[in-house]
């Protein structure tokens, strides 16, 4: 019975339970620990410590010292610094929104990316105005032809990708320095800026600062180099020494805008924007177009309303000639589907030129044939008439290679009384003669 006893419920009971109570008591293993951050959420902490000084710092709302100090001039160490810290917290901004994309986190690192990218407008504005004079066609075109632009930023000191490359960047900001070229490094700046904009979605706010200045340097270059936008009316009321003095103007337009200003243009836009085929399309668009049509409507407008006259066909050649030995590089340079308006206008004013060519031509051969008619020179000397028009003839001469182009689409004279032989002309389906011997056959 005492062993039934030692075995009683209540004992065992007891005994049994005061084990499992103490286990399931007990805080130290059992309680719940507190949750810890997601990766994401320590990726975008740490980044927004490292950025929150840099960018605050820079802040052109909340310090005079950043209101009126350029970055990129004070110090060149702290612009690529600050470069990587906008990028790195633009990664850990999209990557934290694809886990949580309310995070308060998220709206602190939104608002130090705000400020970010108005400091860098700030400072790409600054370095578009501040220096023209080292941005302008002619500086980019000849270092462009000197060295390889793209190769030298691959290099410059503000490679933020590859920490790795300082010493790299060095020697090549020295050979920068020894050859004086602070354009590349000003363009290095640019596309820097630029990239780091872009990529933040900021691109319209950088094609807007960019596209205001670039445009405006194109548009006055054109007009410093004579070329005006006329009316008809104003070239119907011009005296043809005032029309022929522009036509001057525009040659020596046509040969500068060509080789230095809209090639220096082209060749800025694609190293500024070279990160994007479309962006670096829209931009030199943009820019160029009002000042190419304006440059190259000139002729059309000159070709259709000047009074025609058969001694003012030379300038009409002349213009006719440098479109044609251009047109290559017109296409070239302006070689973008949304620049069709560029090129179609050079096209429009060679038609035109043709036509008027034509139309000058006809009315010396008319004039020609009209002064015939009247009573030849006593004693049988040269007429008058002759000697000109073998002067006229001799002049057209040295247009013979656009002449062919142009006359190949104007119907041949009538046969007049004398044989073919006469003129010299061999003319068949296997040896077609020369549209300009046709048209000057008379």
């Amino acid at each position: 019975m005492r062993t039934l006893n030692w075995f009683s419920p209540k004992h065992s009971t007891s005994d049994s339970t005061s084990p499992s109570t103490s286990q399931f008591s007990s805080p130290s293993r059992f309680a719940f620990l507190p949750s810890r951050p997601s990766f994401s959420e320590a990726v975008i902490d740490q980044t927004i410590e490292m950025a929150e000084p840099m960018i605050t710092k820079w802040d052109p709302d909340t310090t005079t010292f950043a209101k009126v100090t350029s970055l990129f001039y004070e110090n060149r160490k702290e612009a690529k610094d600050f470069i990587k810290c906008v990028n790195n917290l633009q990664k850990a901004m999209h990557f934290h929104a694809s886990e949580n994309s309310r995070s308060d986190k998220l709206v602190r690192a939104q608002s130090l990316m705000q400020i970010a990218m108005k400091r860098l407008q700030k400072e790409f504005y600054q370095i578009l105005s501040i220096n023209r004079a080292h941005l302008d066609p002619e500086s980019i075109s000849t270092v462009s032809s000197r060295t390889s632009i793209s190769t030298r930023s691959s290099t410059s000191e503000f490679d933020v990708e590859d920490d790795d490359n300082d010493s790299a960047s060095i020697n090549a900001c020295e050979s920068i320095t020894e050859v004086d070229d602070i354009s590349i490094v000003i363009m290095a700046d640019l596309r820097l800026i630029a990239e780091c904009m872009i990529s933040s979605g900021y691109t319209k706010e950088c094609l807007k600062i960019y596209n205001v200045i670039r445009k405006s340097v194109i548009d006055e270059g054109i007009y410093r180099l004579g070329v005006e936008k006329l009316s008809s009316t104003q070239v119907h009321k011009m005296h043809w020494e005032v029309v022929d003095l522009k036509i001057k103007d525009w040659r020596n337009a046509m040969d500068v805008a060509m080789k230095i200003l809209f090639n220096g243009e082209r060749i800025l836009c694609d190293h500024v924007f070279a990160s994007s085929d479309a962006i670096r399309e829209s931009c030199f668009t943009e820019i160029s177009k009002d000042g190419a049509i304006n440059l190259f409507s000139f002729p059309e407008i000159i070709a259709k309303n000047s009074k025609k006259s058969p001694e003012k066909v030379f300038r009409l050649l002349d213009m006719y000639t440098f479109i044609a030995e251009q047109w290559p590089e017109i296409e070239t340079t302006f070689s973008f589907d949304s620049e069709s308006a560029i090129r179609s206008q050079a096209s429009i004013s060679l038609v035109n030129l043709g036509e008027s060519i034509r139309t000058a031509l006809s009315e010396f051969e008319t004039a020609l044939q009209k002064e015939s008619l009247k009573t030849p020179v006593a004693g049988g000397g040269i007429h008058h008439l002759t000697l000109e028009a073998m002067n006229y003839i001799t002049l057209l001469a040295d247009y013979n290679n656009v002449l062919s182009d142009i006359l190949v689409e104007s119907p041949p004279p009538a046969k007049g009384s004398l044989p073919e032989s006469y003129f010299g002309i061999a003319d068949s389906d296997e040896s077609p003669a020369p549209a300009i011997s046709l048209r000057f056959a008379w």
